[in-house]
């Protein structure tokens, strides 16, 4: 049901019953690399180009969360997902290896939540039993399309973020196909698209730290929920210099989340030694991350019930060169774990 301007209520509480997380050789020595289920140790993985490793990381995944769930690919209605390459063509490629009928999205870094929403409003009301959906990046490949291949060795500002290499995905089901406890998709508020006249591509977070603001506030005002509901509110891939603008823009605005409350995964999947800059960023991020680490803290008991706003640039090679502004968007997506109803 659709509660205020911008956030579906799950009523049903669909569930995700399984996850595939894959990941690249900077991956493997970060922060979370326990948290994967592959990590690759070259950014090949024996194909012939980065944007073909770059899909080999999403049908990996895909085989990882249906071997998983002991599910067969012939059983799952949809594949929701997307990238960051031209025409989402990683992604359209492993829908095609996958042959699950396809929705390709393109939300930027904010996909991973865009997919997760709808794949949860599709179940919430009957409309598949098991939807599949997911985000990833490839560092090699999106550096060369957005900014410059990595043999160049340009130098990057310490605004700048490192694109990880990782593909992330569910398996969404309604309530009640399985016995047992699951993590509970609850809610999503969909965000709107927030241009604050920001140019500079090496500043994503910066850029994208209005559009998480926004979002968060208007799950907050349609829910009638506060930050003390939450065990922890997690941005996509923020950074450093956008988790603190969001603080700041959330604190103007009567919203006065403590620090601690609020996470980022583009902090949370390196290590601070390893030389991401501001952190980490990228398609992949948020969805490795919370299909890798959040979720098995979860089961865990560290997290109940968590907010995850995943950010999106919106921006092109094509908007870059023709010098106009970095339009942003942000999804928040409520998970809580516990038993089936």
């Amino acid at each position: 049901m659709l509660k205020g301007k911008q956030t579906w209520m799950f009523t049903n509480k669909p569930v995700i019953l399984e996850t595939g997380v894959t990941g690249g050789p900077f991956e493997a020595n970060g922060e979370i690399a326990g948290d994967f289920d592959i990590l690759y140790d070259d950014l090949w993985m024996e194909q012939d180009s980065y944007e073909k490793a770059h899909r080999h990381l999403m049908e990996k995944a895909v085989e990882i969360a249906l071997e998983k769930g002991k599910i067969d690919k012939e059983q799952v209605q949809f594949f929701l997902a997307g990238d960051l390459i031209n025409q989402v063509t990683p992604t359209s490629f492993a829908a095609r290896t996958n042959g699950i009928p396809y929705f390709g999205l393109f939300g930027a870094c904010s996909t991973s939540m865009e997919g997760l929403a709808l794949a949860a409003f599709i179940t919430n009301y009957g409309g598949a039993n098991y939807v599949l959906t997911g985000a990833s990046s490839h560092n090699a490949a999106v550096e060369k399309q957005f900014r410059y291949p990595t043999e160049y060795g340009g130098q990057k500002p310490p605004t700048a973020q490192w694109t990880i290499t990782g593909a992330g995905v569910a398996l969404v089901a309604p309530d009640g196909s399985m016995q047992g406890e699951f993590p509970h998709i609850v809610s999503a508020t969909i965000g709107k698209v927030i241009d604050m006249g920001l140019k500079d591509p090496f500043n994503m977070g910066g850029a994208m730290a209005p559009a998480a603001a926004d979002t968060i506030l208007a799950h907050f005002k349609d829910t009638g929920l506060t930050p003390d509901d939450y065990d922890f509110i997690i941005t996509g891939d923020l950074g450093q210099i956008g988790r603190e603008t969001a603080l700041d823009l959330l604190k103007q605005k009567g919203c006065d989340i403590n620090q601690e409350k609020l996470k980022d995964c583009g902090l949370m999947i390196f290590k601070k030694d390893q030389p991401v800059l501001a952190g980490g960023s990228g398609a992949g991020c948020s969805a490795v991350v919370l299909y890798g680490h959040i979720l098995n803290e979860m089961i865990s008991g560290k997290y109940k019930k968590i907010l995850l706003v995943a950010t999106g640039a919106l921006l092109s090679p094509l908007s870059v060169q023709q010098k106009d502004t970095i339009p942003c968007i942000a999804h928040a997506v409520a998970i809580e774990y516990g038993m089936n109803s």
